[in-house]
This record gives structure tokens, sequence and C-alpha cells, in this order.
């Protein structure tokens, strides 16, 4: 087929068929090369879909058009359709018109015949579908620079950021529905489901002592002569702050960890504590060859974070409170297969608590009454149940902290009830609601819970440290502040042993709780006495306190706000004194001087 035949057929394809003579045409459209000739917007109408070139055989070779209409070969209300009717309209237009001194003619038979063989050659072969995109030209507009872009894209970017933010936390939560049922309640372990409570037997601790034997320190149980005297009664201490970690809690940490399956040792365990329960269970896991994941809330003391690192843990800091790190690593727990262990509700730590009451019992086996620290309920529903089994006239008495009463309100209610908390020496006493599980064991088994204010918290720190060279820390000391605060006035003259659950306190607290301690105990008194303004007014003041006995700490004095004349001075001093009867002495003697003293 000859370019120009091709050409032919393509109009005939397009619609219509006509011969355009013209030899002055071909000449004008040539190009520099003498082979090319292109049809251009001069003859068809801009809107024409086609452009086509041929190449010329013979520059006075007379170029043909062919028109002809058949419509009737294309498909109705389809493309070619729409095509046919502008060139329909089109040939109307071209025939008004001359071309180069050319008129259109009506083409021979032989031309029509030659036509549409070509044309149904064309139409038989499969024509491939193109989806042609418009292109939308738009001009690039340039901008001069401003102060402001900065900012506005700063805006932009925060904008495209929250977005994106939002994004990924809907579909987190779309996925996270996917795998959860019920993802906007709260995860509940499994095996601390407060709706279906699981006791603690007799036979679960006597399991956990054989186990765990090997591997914890037999902590002594020791009297205390000077705080026996002192309180008229025989005092015990059940010194749970020397093992390894500090605390009791490796004795429920071990009994767990060595219950896992082979599965879950080869997962590793994860729990969400502050303290003891994240040290214990980091170091005997690393002990047992159980890999460890601790998620801790980002107030946690950075002395703590970096022992359970150093005992081979990985430390995961999340939430601003113990609950948010708790529902963190339930989700984590189910998302990697680890076992979760509650610090103070799984049975397994319940059983392995409750091993120091079979200890006590060995240590002193006539022992009246046992004063046990309550936070979550685990170590007294342990303790309870191992005594109480073995020997049911020990009473069994409970102590917390007055800013959490969580334990106290529960076992008087007989179910769980959350309380407010707030800030306390004994902060790992501060539960807002007890497990399910120690709440069900302890019932019947407890003879009274008592709670104890922050300064008998405090004197007790104070004085374990002093009589007992004991550094505890205000959980721990909560036995001792019971007795100290007469809330158990019928200990008097029994056998008592008090636990002494840890010793892991901060040095900072540790110096706060020894300066309100020596407040309480009357050992530390802040003064105001006013004195003359005129020279050797205060050297006065401080003679006599020296002639008294009294220590001053720190001295300083004010002039503005006394209702007093103005030639008189405020003199706030800071004193060590001996006790409370050097305090009363003191205050008298002032007062015999100056008319205006004032002691706390």
């Amino acid at each position: 087929m000859t370019s120009s035949d091709f050409l032919v057929a393509s109009l005939r394809y397009f619609g219509h068929e006509a011969i355009l003579e013209d030899s002055d045409l071909c000449n004008a459209n040539r190009t520099r090369s003498g082979n090319c000739l292109s049809l251009k917007s001069t003859i068809f109408p801009s809107t024409f879909p086609v452009f086509f070139s041929a190449t010329v055989i013979n520059q006075h070779k007379r170029v043909r058009h062919h028109y002809e209409n058949i419509s009737s070969k294309f498909r109705p209300g389809g493309l070619f359709q729409s095509i046919n009717d502008r060139f329909e309209r089109r040939a109307a237009w071209l025939s008004r018109f001359n071309f180069c001194g050319r008129r259109f003619r009506q083409p021979t038979s032989s031309e029509v015949q030659k036509t549409s063989q070509t044309t149904s050659a064309m139409l038989d072969k499969p024509q491939r579908k193109k989806s042609i995109v418009p292109h939308v030209h738009r001009e690039r507009k340039r901008t001069t620079s401003d102060a402001n872009d900065g900012h506005e894209y700063n805006k932009k970017v925060r904008k495209l950021h929250s977005e994106f933010d939002k994004t990924t936390k809907e579909t987190s939560e779309e996925k996270h529905f996917d795998t959860h049922s019920e993802p906007d309640l709260p995860l509940i372990d499994p095996e601390c489901d407060p709706a279906n409570p699981r006791i603690v037997s007799f036979s679960d601790i006597s399991s956990a002592a054989f186990n765990i034997r090997q591997g914890l320190i037999y902590t002594p149980c020791t009297k205390s002569l000077q705080l026996s005297k002192m309180f008229d009664m025989e005092m015990y201490f059940k010194k749970e702050y020397m093992q390894v970690t500090g605390s009791f809690k490796e004795r429920g940490a071990r009994y767990a960890l060595t219950r896992l399956t082979p599965e879950e040792r080869s997962h590793g365990v994860i729990a969400a504590s502050a303290g003891n329960h994240a040290l214990a269970l980091s170091y005997h896991g690393q002990q047992l060859h159980v890999p460890v994941t601790v998620v801790m809330p980002i107030f946690a003391p950075l002395m703590k974070i970096t022992l359970c690192r150093s005992y081979g843990a990985t430390v995961i800091l999340k939430g601003d409170n113990i609950q948010t790190a708790k529902d963190f690593a339930l989700r984590q727990a189910i998302d990697k297969k680890m076992k979760y262990v509650n610090g103070y509700d799984a049975i397994d730590i319940l059983a392995g608590q409750g091993t120091i009451g079979l200890e006590i019992l060995e240590q002193v086996p006539d022992v009246d009454a046992v004063l046990v620290p309550v936070g979550g309920g685990g170590l007294i529903a342990g303790i309870a149940v191992a005594i109480k089994t073995l020997k049911p006239s020990v009473h069994i008495y409970g102590v917390e902290a007055e800013t959490c009463p969580s334990f106290s309100e529960a076992y008087k209610a007989g179910h769980i009830v959350t309380t407010s908390i707030s800030s306390s020496l004994a902060d790992g006493l501060a539960v807002p609601s007890v497990g399910g599980n120690s709440l069900e064991t302890a019932k019947g088994h407890i003879d009274k819970v008592v709670t104890v204010c922050e300064e008998c918290i405090a004197l007790s720190i104070l004085r374990l440290l002093e009589v007992e060279k004991a550094v505890v820390e205000g959980g721990g000391a909560v036995g001792l502040a019971a007795v100290i605060s007469s809330k158990l006035p019928e200990l008097k003259g029994k056998k008592v042993v008090s636990i002494l659950t840890g010793g892991n306190i901060d040095t900072t607290v540790l110096g706060r709780a020894i300066e309100r301690g020596l407040a309480v105990d009357g050992r530390l008194i802040r003064l105001e006495v006013v004195v003359s303004d005129r020279p050797g007014g205060i050297a006065e003041l401080t003679t006599r306190l020296a002639q008294l006995g009294a220590s001053i700490k720190d001295i300083f004095h004010e002039r503005a706000w006394i209702a007093t004349d103005v030639f008189s001075v405020k003199v706030k001093v800071v004193a060590e004194t001996r006790d409370k009867d050097h305090v009363k002495e003191i205050e008298t003697a002032l007062k015999l001087k100056y008319s205006n003293v004032h002691i706390a």
C-alpha cells in the first residue's frame, strides 16, 4: 500500500470519501526534503482529531482525498458516530469553497472499489483501545519571597503531621479492632479477672516454698530489744529488705517464672511496675534465662530503671501513671504472645509471697500477731492463708497509708472499690484498687485493717534507721507506724512480728523522711520570737537558746510583716532539741523573757 492509499483509507475510515486534485497544493505543502506532505489545519479545521502525513513519491503526483458517508458501519452512539457527525458538518462547510481552483467531484467506480478493499482490510484488524487523558496546561505563577512564607509553611507542615498522626491512630485502632473484639474496653488479665476471682490454697504456697528455696535468701526475723522496751511488747522484724533486689517481691516473681511452660519461656514475660516488682522480675529472669520486659511510667526512679537494664531486662517507659503502663503491657503481651505477670494479684505471685508466713512460723513459733503492709493485697492474702492454715490463733493485721485506703474500703464493702490516691512516703502501697484474687483469698483470714498517717510513717523510718540500723522504705515501715500511732493497743505484752517488706527508698526521699521524723519526734523545732531591733537583741536570744541546750540549724529575721512597733524584729529559728520535754522547757524559759513566742 502506498502512502496515498493509506491516506485515502484513513479518511474513509473516519466517515467521508472525496478526491481533491491540485498540484499547486502539493507544491505549497512540500517540505525542504522534498518527500513529505502535511495536510495542515488550513484545509481541515482545528477540531479535526487526527493529522496525517504521507510520503510523496513524485512532486507532480496529485493527492487524492476520498470522502464517503459510511456512518452505517459505525457503532451507534459511540465515539466514531460523534466523529461522523462532525465530518458531515465539515463536508457541508467545505462544499461551499474552492481549494486552489479545484472543486470536489464524485469518485469513479474503480476508485470506490479500491478504497473499499483497503478500508475493509483496516477494519478487520483489531484496534487497541486507548484512554486519552487531555493535558491541561497550567501556567506556573512566580511569587516574590515574604517574611510570612516560613510561618505559613510551618503551619501547613504541622497540619499535615497532625492529619498523618490522626490517620495513623485511626488505622491502628481499626487494626486493633480487627484483632480484638472490644478495643474501647480496658484490657483484663485473664488470670486476674475480678468477675471470676481465684483463691490461693495452702498447697500452692507449700509448692512455692519448695520451688524457690534455692534461689532466695532466707531472711532473718530478729527481736528488737530497744523497740520492745519502748512499746511494751516483744517486737520482731522480718527483714525482707535483705533480698538481692531489696524487697519481698522476689518470692512471687521467681515462683511465677518457674511455672512457665517451655513455649512461654521462649516468648518471655512482661509486667508493669514502677519499682520492686520490676526489679525482682528482671533479676530472676536473668537467673532463670527468661526474657523479661518491664513497662514503667515515666516518673519511675532513674536508679530502678538502670538496675532493671543491668539485669538484662527490656525497659519501656510509657504513660504518666501505672494504669497506662499496665494497659500498654497487656496489649504488648497479646501482640507478642508474652506472659503478663501481675505484681500483686496473680495466683503464682500470691503463693510465692505466702512463703513468708511459713518462715515466720518457723522462726517465731509462738507468735501472737503479724503486721503486714497492704497495697494491692497479694502479700497479706498469701501470708494469711499460710499462717491461718497452720496456726489459726495468730492474728493478722493489715496496715496501709491514709492517703490510699483501697484495701480497707474494699474489705469493708466485700468487693473491689476504686479510691483516689495522693502522694505518700509509702508510695509502694499507693494502689487505687486491690486485686480480685487477693481480696477473695483474704476474706475471712484478716482480723483487722488500720491506716497510718504520713507523720507516723516518717517517724518509723527514723526509728528503724537509728535503732535497727535498717534503711527501709515507707511501705515497709507502716507496721511499726501502726504501733507508734497507738492504733493497736491490744498488742501490749504480745509477741508481734512486723514485716519490713523493702528498702528501696530514694536518697532524697530518705533525707526528707528523716527531717520530718525529727520534727514529729520533737527533735527539730521551728520557733518564732519577737525581739528588740536594738543592737544585741538577736545575740541575747541566741545566747539563751545555747544556755537551754538547743543547737541552732538556721536563723533569719523579718521587719516588714510584724504588727508590733517599728523597733522590733521577728526572728525565726530552726533548732535541734533532745525530745518533746526539752521543747517544753525551752518554750517556758523563752516566754519568761519574751511576750511573743511561738514554737512549731
